[in-house]
């Protein structure tokens, strides 16, 4: 298979200087200063093919921000093997950086005084894009992303959402063919949210990039991710598709139901979990969740019925406390 992204067993081991409070400790740090390794990143492995979007999960301190900074070039691997574009990212040659980009939700870019498009001016010089190619991309980029009203203002004037869609476009100026999005939306309100993940879609529809995201918006990975790669303290502890996900580490589904005559005790079914007001949900296993409803609507009047997957975070979730659970 083809790939754009291609990590062997990569590993990064920080040594991390430490030493017990108060004064006397300190004085002794001076001579004798003692240190602690921290394993970050512990042998992951995975391929990305050109053009696939791939949700890059975990909860904080699994690794996910320092195995982008591997793979972008910005922190040399302690160990294993890493090809992006047929680059070693650590060498940071011109060739690959000019095929990249890696756009941090809690980093700017952007020159804080001036306008957007005099950042982006800069941004030509660096990657020395032709006039007529950087006209034209900018102006695709200012289209897509409903920017054309907010460049021209100084960047410290815009709100967080509109600085943000300034920076993803300064980011994609040089059309790169690999996108490491590293939490692209955090802060971002609901609709600003939504107006990045189409934008994100739509830049990899036409330029058939590939996209490695992390995200704890549920929302930005169910919308763009088919297949999710989730982390653990620094190793895999899931590589698939969404659905697959779901499938391993939620063994439930949930029944929501409206009854014509609410009241009705339904522990009997399941597992009754809070829902919203005039509606009762049960949870059962997966494998008893036809015979459940059907029996709910042979004993009483259902108006409504849904059946459900859990959400995607609850999943998650789950999978993390199975992981712990075996490791103690």
């Amino acid at each position: 298979m083809e790939t754009a992204i291609r990590v062997r067993d990569l590993r990064k081991t920080f040594r991390v200087p430490e030493r017990d409070a108060g004064l006397a400790a300190s004085v002794r740090s001076l001579v004798r200063r003692r240190y602690r390794e921290v394993h970050a990143v512990a042998g992951v492995s995975v391929d990305v093919a050109p053009g696939e979007v791939v949700g890059f999960l975990g909860p904080n301190g699994a690794g996910k921000t320092t195995t982008l900074k591997m793979l972008s070039g910005l922190l040399v691997p302690t160990s294993g093997e890493v090809s992006v574009l047929g680059h070693e990212p650590s060498r940071r040659e011109k060739a690959y950086l000019g095929r990249m980009t890696l756009v941090m939700g809690n980093r700017n870019q952007l020159q804080w005084d001036i306008p957007a498009l005099d950042s982006f001016e800069l941004n030509r010089a660096v990657y020395r894009i032709p006039e007529a190619d950087f006209r034209r991309t900018r102006d695709e980029l200012v289209e897509l992303l409903e920017i054309g009203d907010l460049v021209r203002k100084p960047v410290r004037t815009l709100s967080l959402g509109e600085r943000m869609k300034a920076e993803v476009a300064a980011a994609l100026l040089h059309r790169p063919q690999v996108l490491f999005l590293d939490e692209p939306t955090i802060g971002l309100d609901i609709g600003a949210q939504k107006r990045l993940r189409g934008f994100v879609a739509e830049y990899n529809r036409r330029h058939g990039a590939a996209v490695l995201l992390t995200s704890h918006y549920m929302a930005d990975v169910q919308a763009l991710c088919p297949r999710v790669v989730v982390i653990d303290h620094g190793q895999v502890l899931f590589d698939g598709g969404l659905r697959e996900l779901t499938a391993r580490f939620s063994p439930h589904q949930t029944i929501t139901v409206q009854l014509a005559t609410p009241g009705a005790d339904l522990s009997g079914y399941g597992t009754v979990v809070p829902a919203d007001e005039g509606r009762v949900a049960v949870q059962v296993p997966k494998a008893q969740t036809s015979a459940v409803a059907a029996r709910l609507l042979a004993d009483h009047a259902v108006t409504d019925l849904t059946i459900e997957d859990p959400p995607i975070e609850d999943v998650i979730e789950q999978a993390f406390a199975d992981r712990s659970a075996v490791a103690s």
